[in-house]
């Protein structure tokens, strides 16, 4: 669907640690951009960006390094001779994860259980609060698959996931639902859940 571009108004975000996942939907081309965005108004919070193969194929791991404070992305694969156990860091690692476009099939397999790859084994055992994105195709938000996998996922204590908002599609030009949330709005989305989470264990 469409890109967009920051918005000027930052919500308040007091995560230290913030675990940012992010798939193949369009909207990982903004990645850059959002990362600049959120170093100027959160440089207390630290970053972790972990990239599937599909969110490759729209950013350059260079460009995620350089905007992002220096440091590469995580690319979401297990490593060839494993030196440490990257799914239990991942897990552990974060106080609030985000997961920003999150594709269509990503939301199938994270409702399903599936945890064939780092990040997934990291989501499914984490305890911090995760916010979900998708960012869907024309009609995808019409799928009964895609509503029972949402539904499935909405039944976790520490996971919401945000609609995708009115857009325009960038394979057809028309308008429709399927824009990732704004990043801002889903940082307020995670702060409120990591809040509540914080008062429920107090």
């Amino acid at each position: 669907m469409t890109l967009h571009a920051p918005q000027p108004a930052a919500p308040e975000f007091h995560a230290k640690r913030l675990l940012h996942l992010v798939t193949g939907g369009i909207q990982a081309m903004m990645l850059p951009t959002w990362l600049t965005w959120f170093r100027s108004h959160y440089p207390e919070t630290e970053v972790h960006t972990v990239l599937t193969h599909s969110g490759r194929r729209f950013v350059g791991t260079t460009a995620v390094a350089v905007t992002g404070g220096g440091k590469l992305p995580t690319i979401d694969t297990w490593p060839e001779e494993p030196d440490r156990s990257l799914h239990v860091e991942l897990a552990a690692w974060p106080d609030a994860v985000l997961v920003h476009p999150a594709t269509m099939h990503f939301v199938a397999r994270l409702s399903l259980g599936l945890a064939d790859t780092p990040a997934l084994l990291a989501l499914q055992c984490t305890r911090a609060p995760i916010v979900v994105c998708p960012s869907l195709p024309p009609g995808g938000h019409l799928n009964p698959a895609y509503q029972r996998h949402v539904l499935e996922l909405s039944e976790r204590d520490n996971l919401t996931v945000l609609p995708p908002v009115r857009g325009t599609s960038v394979s057809t030009g028309e308008e429709g639902i399927g824009t990732a949330a704004y990043l801002p709005h889903a940082l307020s989305a995670l702060e409120d859940l990591r809040s509540w989470k914080e008062s429920a264990a107090a």
